[in-house]
Order: C-alpha cells, then structure tokens, then sequence
C-alpha cells in the first residue's frame, strides 16, 4: 500500500504502518494537549497505541487461521480506521471464510476475557464515554473497547468481518458470484447510513469508514465479477509476448532508454539464461533518477514475482495481481520466462471479447 513503511516482521508476515497513522497520533495528541496540557495528551496517546495493539492482534487472528487452510498474508497495514490483513486470497470454502472471518473478533473477546476475568477490570458503557479523559480506568477503557470492536466488527457490511461472514454463508445457496452481489450491496447500504450518521454528528472516522466500506464493496465485487468471467480463460491468451526486458547489471541509463523507446510500464529483468530475476516498473526508474546512474536494475527491481504455467486459468493470474505486483510472470514447465500479464492487458482481453460476443 502507498505511504506505507516496514516496522517489522511477525508470523511470516511484515506489519507496516500508514503514514496517515502518524498524522492521527499528531491530531490527537495536540488536540489533547491544547484542552488538558501534557498529562492529558500522553494519556491518550497511549490509549490509542494500546488500542492500536489489539487491532494488529485482531489482524493476526485472520492471518493465523487463513494460515491454516494455506493462504498466506503477506502484510499487515495499520491505518487510522483500523488494521488491514492482505490476504494472499480468500478461502474458496464458505466455511473456511467464515472461519477466518471471525478468528478477527474472537481475538478481540479474549483480551476482553483476559482483561475482565484475570486483571478484573470492569467493563460498562460509560467507560467509552470517557475515553478521552485523563486518569480514568485504562484497563476499563480498553475492555470496552474490545467488546465495542467485537460488535461493530460483526455488522454485516461486506467488506467488513459481519459482511464475510454473510457472504460465505450465502454463497452456500446462492455460489459466489451472486452472494457476493448481495452481501456487497448490503454493505454499501449500510456505509451510506454510517455516511450521514457521521454527517450528522460531526464523526470524522465514521466518514472515513463508511467510505472504505463502499469503496471495498465495490471493488471486492467488481473482482469477484472478473474472475467469474475469465474462468476458463487459460493464462496464454492475455500473455504479453513482445516486450523490452533489462539485465540484472543494466544501469539507470538502459532503464530510462527502454522507457522513452517503449510504452512499457514495467520491463522484466532477465538473466542470461533466460530466468525472470523481477520487473523494473516506470516509478521504480524515476526514483533511480535521482539516487544517481550508478542505481543497477537488481537493485530497484521488484523481486517477488508470482510465477504461472501457460495453461493456468486468468482467476488465477487475477488471484496473483491482488497484491502489489506489477505483473504475473509466465514461464514454461523448466521456469524459463516466456512472457507476463498485467491488470491492464486483462481489462483490455476483457473489453475485446465482450465486443465480439
């Protein structure tokens, strides 16, 4: 995810932070300060960075049972809505997506237990009445809020934890395609009602929830659309076969070259013998620009590269796109590279054969 940095390594998969996150500590800290002085802004810096805690726990807890059904997340992005697990891809089993839909929440209810039955904190409504008052019960505080995640994570707005649930139990009777029709218009309903609830209120996180709700929806339903019409379709038919690569040793004045002689966006980097080492994207190129012209195409490339067979359907070049690869590699039974895919030339394949039907 843009303006997104590395803080670390956990389970197999890395944590990043949004910068927007650091801008939402600033707001809150300052705005503390300005109505109750230091004391007031710490305390509820620190409120936030605990909740912020269980939220990546929360995340983990779709990462570590998605795990079980072997679908990796590659990271995990904090965000000042909340945490995201990118997902390798969904569970094809209703049942399995549900499982890993509710790993979140239930890591929720846990602390919560752990909080209430072992320290003995008390948890009751009024104490997210105070969440912004120095000295009150943090440990109170941070129960309550667990239980208020748990519940708001259950509303049944797909894309959210609730909306999954709902999707996977509806694709048992209607499949995949039409329940997730369905569960993300629910969701968008209710991201317009959380909309002119934050309006009305003045909510300014409940604004930026109901628009990654509706945002998320539609896309989620946009590409469970797209898979459902490339199924069949095999790899080979949206392959990229005329293309300019680079060298692992080529330098930044063979990268910008190949940019202004082509309308390449991306140029693979290939070895002597034929093997894809990663791809070179344009914005990759133009920061080398300005590290100097001894920047090697190696050393800017993106190295992780999803590798498919010619015959491998385009559902699963979409599943390898969802991340963010510039492209899925295609190679041959002896890994020799024999051409790539991108998410524009599938739009393009797309757009042609809706005209010739």
């Amino acid at each position: 995810m843009p303006w997104s940095y590395p803080i670390g390594r956990l389970f197999g998969s890395e944590l990043r932070v949004h910068a927007t996150f650091f801008l939402l500590l600033l707001w809150i800290g300052v705005s503390a300060w300005i109505e109750g002085g230091p004391g007031q802004a710490l305390w509820n810096v620190m409120f936030v960075v605990a909740l912020f805690g269980c939220v990546v726990a929360h995340e983990f807890g779709h990462a570590l049972m998605a795990r079980r059904y072997g679908i990796a997340t590659p990271d995990i992005t904090l965000l000042p809505i909340g945490g995201v697990a990118r997902l390798e891809r969904m569970p094809d089993n209703p049942i399995h997506e549900i499982w890993v839909a509710v790993a979140g929440p239930a890591v929720n209810v846990v602390i919560w237990a752990v909080l209430v039955l072992v320290i003995g904190a008390e948890t009751r409504v009024t104490e997210l009445e105070t969440l912004d008052q120095a000295g009150a019960n943090f440990i109170g505080q941070l129960a309550a809020v667990n239980l208020f995640l748990v519940l708001f994570n259950m509303v049944p707005a797909f894309p959210m934890d609730g909306g999954r649930v709902l999707r996977a139990a509806l694709s048992l009777w209607l499949g995949a395609q039409r329940a997730t029709s369905v569960a993300a218009g629910i969701g968008q309903a209710i991201a317009v009602a959380f909309g002119l609830m934050g309006l009305l209120s003045g909510n300014l996180i409940l604004l930026l929830i109901a628009f990654f709700v509706f945002a998320a929806a539609n896309a989620e339903n946009a590409h469970m659309q797209m898979r459902m019409t490339t199924e069949g379709i095999p790899a080979r038919e949206a392959m990229i076969t005329s293309y300019e690569a680079l060298r692992p040793d080529d330098g930044l004045m063979a990268m910008s070259a190949g940019l202004l002689r082509t309308t390449q966006h991306e140029f693979p980097v290939i070895d002597a013998d034929g093997r894809l080492h990663g791809f070179v994207t344009r914005d990759a190129i133009f920061e080398a620009a300005g590290g100097g012209p001894r920047r090697r195409a190696d050393e800017v490339m993106v190295a992780e590269i999803p590798t498919i067979g010619l015959t491998a359907p385009l559902s699963e070049v979409l599943e390898g796109l969802s991340g963010n690869t510039p492209a899925v590699a295609v190679c041959d039974e002896h890994g020799l590279f024999l051409g790539y895919i991108t998410r524009e030339n599938i739009g393009e394949l797309m757009v042609l054969r809706r005209a010739r039907s």
